[in-house]
């Protein structure tokens, strides 16, 4: 059996390191393999060459360089050039993740060329078409035929739509497997040392949604520095949003904006926070497990076991609400929060084991 696997973001990598890891302890007792697909939709040479040898993953046997560009473009590029790796290559499985454009592309071009795809966080929902990626999960998961998901929540969206029982498998989450297979390994960044930060008196800051940062990010920011209780913020900001800040001119003491880190580097930074604000939906499970309070800065989320069951909470895109919720946590008024269940680490063993009772 032979899968084709697709990334094409950084988070995605987190994704298919325990996949592509338990289909190499697969190899020895099984007929499968795999062809890892890199699309290239984020592409930052040092960055992804620090992803690819931290979380021990080959080098893509293809990487289809699509690049920035509008969501058309991106979507068209992508569809493009993997219609022509594909049908170059044969495989019997095409496994896609998240829910970036790469993974929305890639399901339609190799449903249109008679392939099965597989969708790790098939389920997931903010019910918000506002945000691309909301449009990406429903209609990936309208076209896929096997769903991994990771959450009841998710197994009830499924059902709704029809989804035979069948089709859809709790297995949980790929990207945890990640976290526990590296958290021994977290890697002290030298800007920790540079910025004399001292555990759990600095507060870890990332934004990168396009309705954050092309419209509030001056508010957001000046927002929180007024609610940090002059704690470090630390800001490792995408190259997008660098280009943003660049033109907004914020001046305070305790504001550190810096270039990306790789994941073990970024994940040490998480453990030893104070909190973290953020608008993404990874770093919510990430400090979930690690029990460091988090702050979304949206309206919703589509991951709702981090705040029923972890320790993030919905802050909201109003800024008045952003010194209240701080408050709550330098009051040590914040819950807690606890592991979900099956955050065990055996998530994409789960996974592969699945597919090798498929008849593909």
């Amino acid at each position: 059996m032979l899968i084709t696997i697709i990334a094409g973001t950084r988070p995605n990598f987190m994704n298919i390191a325990p996949i592509i890891h338990q289909i190499n302890k697969k190899k020895e007792g099984s007929d499968i393999d795999f062809r890892l697909i890199h699309s290239g939709q984020h592409y930052d040479k040092k960055l992804n060459g620090t992803f690819f040898n931290e979380l021990n993953i080959p080098k893509p046997n293809k990487n289809l360089g699509v690049g920035s560009g509008t969501q058309a473009e991106q979507t068209a590029g992508i569809m493009i050039a993997f219609e022509k790796e594909l049908v170059n290559n044969y495989t019997d499985l095409v496994i896609v993740v998240g829910d970036v454009t790469s993974t929305m592309a890639c399901a339609i071009v190799a449903k249109k060329l008679h392939t099965k795809v597989a969708h790790v966080e098939g389920g997931i929902r903010s019910f918000d078409v506002s945000i691309p990626e909301q449009i990406n999960r429903m209609v990936t998961d309208s076209i896929t035929d096997y769903f991994y998901v990771a959450s009841d929540v998710a197994i009830k969206n499924l059902k709704k739509l029809g989804i035979e029982d069948d089709k859809i498998i709790f297995v949980e989450n790929t990207m945890i497997d990640t976290l526990i297979a590296n958290f021994n390994r977290l890697v002290k960044p030298l800007v920790f040392d540079k910025l004399s930060l001292k555990e759990k008196e600095y507060i870890v800051l990332t934004m990168h949604r396009p309705a954050n940062v092309d419209e509030e990010l001056k508010l957001f920011m000046e927002e929180i520095i007024n609610s940090s209780n002059n704690l470090p913020i630390v800001f490792p900001a995408h190259p997008r949003t660098n280009n943003v800040l660049s033109k907004l001119n914020i001046n305070a003491n305790n504001m550190c904006v810096i270039d990306l880190l790789g994941y073990l580097e970024f994940n040490y930074l998480v453990k030893n926070a104070f909190c973290v604000i953020t608008d993404s939906g990874g770093i919510t499970e990430e400090t979930t497990f690690m029990k460091v309070p988090c702050l979304t800065l949206r309206d919703n989320t589509e991951r709702p076991e981090t705040i029923t069951i972890g320790t993030n909470e919905l802050v909201g895109t109003n800024l008045k609400s952003i010194q209240k919720v701080l408050q709550k946590i330098f009051s040590a008024n914040w819950k807690k929060g606890s592991i979900p269940k099956f955050w065990d680490g055996k998530t994409s063993e789960r996974i592969i084991d699945h597919i090798l009772t498929l008849n593909l």
